[in-house]
């Protein structure tokens, strides 16, 4: 009887679905995909566009009340049948069926108007379009309304159409109000999360509004990652988090992404370009990157920007380190790989976060004790009622509980146990892995045995690098106390330490949202340990615990350059020999890396925070993560991972990824230049063109004015000679071909040898002559044919 019961409520159901489906072209016929001024669009009613994909109406997120203004996708209906029908096939009706049918046809926001400020649920939600503005707009109880269009003068009569692309868009009408007269405003210009075929992101250069994607903020996660342009070098995509750039792309040149990683990038390539056609449009009105998907794509066609910096598709494939150039892992090309600032399986919950398994292990352990108790006592009260045979019965029956009870514990005990052994194998592996990728030469300890045979943390492996014990470092932070928080780089966050011997101690700790990752890391941790010079910092050791990355460096109480010559009362604390002084210890920190060092090292990210200053004042260069070995006998090499910071990159570099020693000469330019006025080089010096700190300090040389770029705070305490031979220095270090520019020994012998004749210096990268006849650049659009899969990371983006 069950079992024809249920046989005829399915069919039942199956029936309703086809009545339902009949019906359903008689009520598409009655849905509208226009709201005319005066109309309102009240909760539960919807805008349907054209073949039913997309609709605006309200809705609320899985887990809260709040209402909010939305353009979702709902599947189409054959999808939905299929759906329903397979939940039918493998359940009876009932709960588990209609939550699997309800799962299904959940509709996906896609573009949501009022994210930040929502109806709540004690409101009831209208939309409208206003009759005094023709804009549209969200009235909570009639009234407080969210302005959602903000058209100046958006005319007497407007009209908001979603069309089948999922685009919203506010027209103005004709007098008639059936023709359009313009197109007002509409939803493609301002994305949330969800970036659709023919969606852009860039910026209009008339109105310099710029279209990019913000990810989304969740119980967890309580930030908004970016996703744009960079409004400096507008064919580059760059990530942000709270207004810092932490990952960038490569350039689009000639319509290409030159691929930096190893292995078979073209089949890459040509997988996703089966499904997404890319293309970068530039010209004198906008320059955007925009995209369509090919007539065979059957899924869902958009891409989602998720709060860890991922960009999906409809499928959950990451098509950020493919399509975007920013992966760091690239062993499976089709899979999960977050960009590079993201690395992948380095970020596990700490030890003590983990859930405290053995809290359940002790409770099912008491449940089964006490069972066999209540039965043993049961046993023995009966005993004397019971003849033989129900004697050995109750004992049978006791054994056989026991078992049943027993033998599912010691097999959870034994599953738990291996689990953990197998754990703290990988750990172990992974641990002595990465050791040996630093260059140090030991072997796996044994689990079982004498713990003396074992590798201990807190000693030193091999010669060159120490290895901290994680709670040694913890204790020293007084558990990464926010009190003794230095600040904030690229790598992550620093803190100041002191070790049980008094040692003082600054620690960077690898956080999830840095714009570096683990290959960073391991550079930093080899270079510099290999190094040694009193210009340079000095790195004592590593932690490499769980998931924890950690550098352990010599503490400088006087924290960096910039802090002073940027500040306008602390500058004054660095007269002109304190100065001259720090030029002099740069200086002869990149000769030492350039010359003298084991290795021949291009530091590639020299700027005034990554030096550092001691108790004296006396310079060292740190921040050796994005550093590049040579051989003696090498010179230059070509990369395709641009890093570093903008405005102290080369432009051989910046546009042809060469790098050199020339390209640490330039960088040491704009630092000296810096140094000298207290300017930055991302400022504007100039009231009628955009002269940067470099093309300010050529002006004045070309006008005999030199002097002038010194910091005003300096005229009691500067040499003028001395000043002005720093400026002719840093000068010939920016020109713009490399091969003008002076080695570092050159530089040496320049600011320790007055006598020295110096070289006229020539026009300086990135100098823009303005003259009447200048013209326009061409309009160009380019068509991505290749992507590229490189990592394309800097460390932190200012524009110098």
């Amino acid at each position: 009887m069950a079992i024809k019961a249920t046989t005829n409520n399915n069919q039942a159901l199956l029936s309703f679905i086809s009545f339902l489906l009949v019906l359903l072209p008689g009520l598409c016929y009655c849905q509208t995909d226009k709201l005319q001024q005066g109309q309102v669009l009240k909760d539960g009613e919807e805008l349907v566009s054209a073949y039913g994909n997309f609709r605006l109406g309200f809705f609320s997120p899985s887990g809260r009340r709040n209402r909010y203004l939305a353009i979702y996708y709902k599947k189409p209906r054959d999808r939905i049948l299929d759906v329903a029908f397979n939940c039918l096939m493998e359940y009876p009706i009932g709960d588990v069926s209609m939550q699997s049918y309800n799962q299904a046809i959940k509709p996906r926001p896609v573009w949501i108007a009022n994210r930040d400020t929502p109806v709540l649920r004690n409101e009831s939600a209208t939309l409208i379009i206003d009759s005094t503005d023709g804009n549209l707009k969200i009235l909570r109880n009639g009234k407080s309304p969210i302005e959602i269009s903000s058209v100046r003068r958006a005319g007497n009569t407007t009209r908001a159409t979603l069309l089948k692309n999922g685009n919203l868009v506010l027209y103005e009408m004709n007098s008639d109000g059936l023709s359009i007269r313009r197109e007002l405003w509409q939803s493609f210009d301002y994305p949330t999360d969800t970036l659709l075929p023919g969606m852009k992101l860039g910026i209009n250069l008339q109105t310099g509004h710029q279209w990019f994607l913000r990810s989304s903020r969740s119980a967890e996660v309580s930030y908004r990652l970016g996703l744009g342009t960079d409004p400096n070098i507008t064919n580059k995509l760059v990530i942000w988090k709270d207004d810092k750039v932490v990952w960038t792309s490569t350039i689009w040149l000639n319509g290409s992404l030159k691929s930096g990683i190893p292995g078979s990038v073209d089949d890459v390539y040509n997988f996703y370009h089966q499904f997404y056609n890319f293309s970068y449009t530039s010209n004198e009105q906008e320059r955007y990157l925009t995209y369509s998907v090919n007539e065979d794509v059957t899924s869902f066609p958009a891409l989602t920007f998720d709060s860890d910096g991922r960009l999906k598709d409809d499928i959950g494939i990451d098509i950020s380190c493919t399509l975007l150039g920013g992966c760091e892992d690239q062993t499976n090309y089709y899979g999960y790989s977050p960009p590079s600032y993201y690395p992948p399986s380095y970020y596990t919950e700490p030890e003590g976060g983990k859930k405290k398994w053995w809290f359940w292990l002790i409770i099912a352990a008491a449940v089964v004790l006490g069972m066999c108790l209540l039965l043993s006592l049961g046993y023995i009260i009966r005993r004397k009622h019971l003849n033989a045979k129900e004697e050995k019965r109750w004992m049978s029956l006791v054994i056989v509980i026991g078992v049943v009870s027993v033998v599912p514990l010691l097999s959870y005990v034994s599953f738990l146990l291996l689990k953990k052994l197998k754990a703290k194998v990988e750990s172990m592996v992974n641990r002595q892995k990465l050791l040996r990728e630093l260059g140090h030469n030991v072997s796996l300890p044994t689990i079982f045995g004498n713990r003396k045979t074992q590798v201990h943390n807190d000693q030193t492996v091999k010669r060159d690098l120490k290895i901290f014990d994680f709670q040694t470092i913890a204790a020293a932070t007084d558990n990464f106390s926010p009190a003794n928080r230095l600040g904030q780089g690229g790598f992550g966050p620093v803190y100041k330490g002191k070790l049980q011997d008094e040692q003082e101690i600054a620690i960077k700790r690898l956080s999830k949202s840095s714009g570096q990752g683990i290959v960073e890391f391991k550079n930093e941790a080899k270079l510099i340990a290999k190094l040694q010079h009193t210009n340079l910092v000095r790195l004592l050791g590593c932690s490499l615990q769980g998931g924890e990355r950690l550098l352990v460096y010599e503490y400088l109480p006087n924290k960096s350059l910039d802090f002073f010559i940027f500040d306008s009362s602390r500058k004054s604390l660095l007269d002109w020999k304190k100065r001259f002084s720090i030029i002099e210890g740069i200086t002869q920190g990149l000769l030492y890396l350039h010359k003298y060092s084991r290795l021949r090292v291009i530091h590639r990210d020299l700027k005034v925070s990554n030096i550092l200053l001691d108790e004296q004042m006396n310079p060292k260069i740190s921040d050796f993560g994005m550093a590049r070995t040579f051989t003696m006998n090498e010179l230059e090499a070509n990369t395709n991972r641009i890093v570093g910071t903008h405005g102290y990159m080369s432009p051989e570099y910046v546009m042809n990824g060469i790098v050199s020693m020339k390209s640490d000469v330039y960088s040491f330019g704009v630092l000296v230049l810096e140094i000298i006025s207290s300017k930055k080089n991302n400022g504007s010096y100039d009231t009628e063109r955009p002269l940067n700190l470099v093309g300010y300090a050529w002006q004045l040389w070309n006008e005999g004015k030199a002097l002038e770029l010194m910091d005003p705070t300096l005229d009691e305490s500067c040499s003028p000679d001395e000043v002005m031979r720093c400026i002719h220095v840093g000068l010939l270090c920016v020109q713009d071909r490399a091969a003008d520019r002076p080695t570092m020994s050159d530089v040496v012998s320049m600011l320790t040898n007055d006598t020295m004749a110096l070289s006229k210096p020539k026009q300086p990268a990135f100098y823009i002559n303005i003259s009447s006849d200048y013209e326009e650049p061409e309009v160009t659009e380019i068509k991505l044919e290749v992507c590229s899969v490189n990592d394309v990371t800097i460390s932190r983006m200012e524009g110098r």
